[in-house]
């Protein structure tokens, strides 16, 4: 996936967080997950309405630009209740700007996407587009011109919906989750490793986390070189506390914690 062109500011890259990391889902799921298309989940979520984390967007040292995750509320989709999630990114440096809104319908019984829309400022380069997912019959649509189509699972992920998802698996030290739902075909697969547990300090506190590090098919900032790493809390919420990765010629970028609030 592509969002803006490499090398005209940090936050045009790191807006391909939510594209590399979106790229996937479970093609073996622990037992809990195998059951959760069609019945509430066994724990509460550790997400809920109202829950937000706002994040601190860093070049090497340089602060350029800040980000938030945030479930916005309960709508209904399809006649259905779902939670609208909604990631934010905005910054840049000068004539280098990003200001891009990816938002997510979610179902949280199931655990996978009704909707998803992308509202994305690059630079010069600008994406406005919206899915309706209609997962019993494998079908999409698209809202902003006359397209349908088919997607590969009936429990299809987002860019934004896979984040959460990725809070519900077990995240075992030592493990590896391999993850087939994307909503595309040509995003599959992606591969979780849960490789240590770490302890960081962000603008939010100190945490004990728990360090996965995502692996894509395609280049980018979740690439195999880019040797990128997610910190989870290490606790039940399982809050992205942090966000590494190293990108050719640009260097180290880093999304920090800087304040969460809890949902319901």
């Amino acid at each position: 996936m592509r969002y803006g062109r490499s090398g005209q500011g940090a936050l045009v890259v790191l807006a391909a967080v939510l594209g590399a990391v979106g790229i996937a889902d479970a093609r073996s799921p622990a037992p809990a997950m195998q059951e959760a298309a069609t019945t509430a989940p066994a724990a509460p979520l550790p997400f809920g309405p109202g829950e937000r984390a706002t994040y601190q967007v860093k070049l090497g040292a340089v602060t350029v630009g800040s980000g938030s995750m945030h479930v916005v509320g309960i709508e209904n989709v399809h006649g259905k209740p779902t939670y609208h999630a909604r990631f934010r990114l905005s910054g840049g440096i000068p004539l280098a700007r990003v200001d891009d809104t990816f938002e997510s319908w979610i179902d949280p019984q199931g655990l996978f996407s009704r909707r998803f829309k992308q509202d994305q400022k690059e630079v010069r380069f600008e994406r406005r587009r919206t899915y309706e997912f209609f997962p019993e019959r494998r079908e999409y649509r698209r809202l902003d011109k006359e397209e349908t189509g088919t997607i590969p699972t009936d429990r299809p992920l987002d860019d934004v919906s896979f984040i959460y998802y990725a809070r519900t698996l077990p995240l075992t030290v030592g493990e590896t989750y391999t993850l087939n739902r994307y909503y595309k075909e040509d995003g599959n697969p992606v591969v979780l490793r849960v490789t240590r547990r770490d302890t960081v300090r962000v603008p939010a506190g100190t945490f004990a986390t728990v360090v996965v590090r995502p692996i894509i098919k395609t280049t980018g900032l979740f690439s195999e070189g880019g040797q990128a790493e997610v910190h989870f809390s290490d606790d039940a919420r399982r809050i992205p506390v942090q966000i590494r990765s190293r990108v050719p010629v640009i260097g180290s970028l880093t999304m920090n914690l800087r304040d969460y609030q809890p949902g319901s």
